[in-house]
């Protein structure tokens, strides 16, 4: 049975995030670094070679595959950035409306810009999402 590929792993989070050369999705991704931190009270782990994650959850399915994961993170990808909300967006549809441009997968948000958002309702999805799933499998 094959294990999670996304694993945490030593490399440095500041610099990965200097690699980045468009001043402004720098800029953004360091933002999210500290927003991160600061919702999460959390160290920044790097998950793969381009997730950074903080905190995480040992899952385990019925078929008995089972593993770890980010309980919330981001990766600055090359068209957007992937923000991961483990606890998908069903529940928070009344803060989707008012977050501004984005688009979901079943539990990544993607934003272009962080200009297209509003912040204070980002920081209210981190959490709520972050302390749900940790409550959830963490106690």
């Amino acid at each position: 049975m094959s294990g999670n590929k996304t694993l945490p792993n030593e490399a440095s989070v500041t610099q990965f995030l200097d690699k980045i050369s468009a001043p402004q999705k720098k800029e953004d991704a360091y933002f999210l670094l500290e927003l991160m931190k600061d919702i999460t009270g959390e160290a920044p782990v790097m998950w793969g070679p381009s997730i950074i994650g903080f905190g995480s959850y040992h899952y385990k399915y019925d078929s008995g595959r089972e593993g770890d994961m980010l309980l919330t993170g981001f990766s600055p990808r090359a068209q957007n950035f992937s923000l991961y909300i483990m606890a998908g967006f069903d529940r928070y549809e009344p803060l989707m409306k008012k977050l501004g441009k984005h688009s979901t997968g079943k539990t990544c948000l993607y934003i272009k810009r962080l200009s297209d958002i509003d912040i204070e309702v980002l920081k209210e999805l981190i959490a709520t999402s972050y302390i749900h799933y940790n409550k959830k499998y963490n106690g």
